[in-house]
C-alpha cells in the first residue's frame, strides 16, 4: 500500500468506526453506508480517495477491516465500532484457548478489573500469540494474555468471529485469564 493507501485506509477506519457524523454520514444499524455517499464526503474532505482505491484497500487490507455489500453498493468496518452497530454475528464456540495482547502498563488494572472493551462494543481476542503481540505493541511493551475461552463460554458469555478471524467478546473477567505464578 502506498502513503495515500494507508492514510485513506485510516480515514475510512475513523469514519466507519468512530465518527461518521464528522463528515455528514449516518451508517445503518448494521454499520453499513452506501458507497457513493462515502465517495462523496471523502471528496468534500479533500481526501483522495475513488472507488478504485477503495476496492483496493478493501481487498488488500491486510487486517480485513471493511466490508462490501453483496451487491458492492454499500461498504462497513467488520469490526472495532465505538459507535453502536449491530454486525448480525452469530454466536459460536470458541477455540478453548484464546489470546489477547495488551500493553505491560495495563497490566495491574486488568488483574483486579479484568478486560473492558472502554469505547468499542467488544474485547478483541485471537487465536494466536502473533496477531496478539502485534496489537499489545500498538500500544507499548506488550504483554500477551491467555485467556480460558472453554470456561467463559460454559459460564454463558458470547463469542462471535469476524470476518477477519478475530474473536469479539463483551469483556474478560480477571478469573478467565491464566496468570503466571
Amino acid at each position: 500500500m502506498t502513503n495515500s493507501d494507508i492514510r485513506c485506509s485510516k480515514w475510512l477506519s475513523y469514519v466507519l468506526r468512530h465518527r461518521p457524523d464528522e463528515v455528514g454520514l449516518t451508517l445503518d444499524p448494521q454499520g453499513w453506508v452506501e458507497v457513493t455517499k462515502l465517495l462523496e464526503a471523502a471528496q468534500q474532505k479533500k481526501i483522495p480517495l475513488d472507488l478504485e482505491k477503495l476496492l483496493l484497500i478493501v481487498e488488500t487490507n491486510d487486517k480485513k477491516r471493511f466490508s462490501l455489500s453483496e451487491c458492492g453498493q454499500k461498504i462497513r468496518a467488520n469490526r472495532g465500532h465505538s459507535i453502536p452497530v449491530e454486525l448480525s454475528l452469530p454466536p459460536l464456540t470458541p477455540p478453548d484457548v484464546l489470546y489477547h495482547g495488551t500493553a505491560t502498563r495495563f497490566i495491574k488494572s486488568i488483574r483486579h478489573q479484568g478486560v473492558q472493551s472502554m469505547r468499542r462494543q467488544h474485547v478483541h481476542l485471537s487465536a494466536d500469540t502473533q496477531t496478539a503481540h502485534e496489537v499489545g505493541t500498538r500500544h507499548g511493551v506488550p504483554h500477551i494474555l491467555v485467556v480460558d475461552a472453554k470456561a467463559m463460554a460454559a459460564a454463558g458469555f458470547k463469542f462471535y468471529q469476524a470476518i477477519d478471524s478475530i474473536w469479539l467478546t463483551e469483556r474478560i473477567p480477571a478469573k478467565y485469564i491464566q496468570w503466571d505464578a
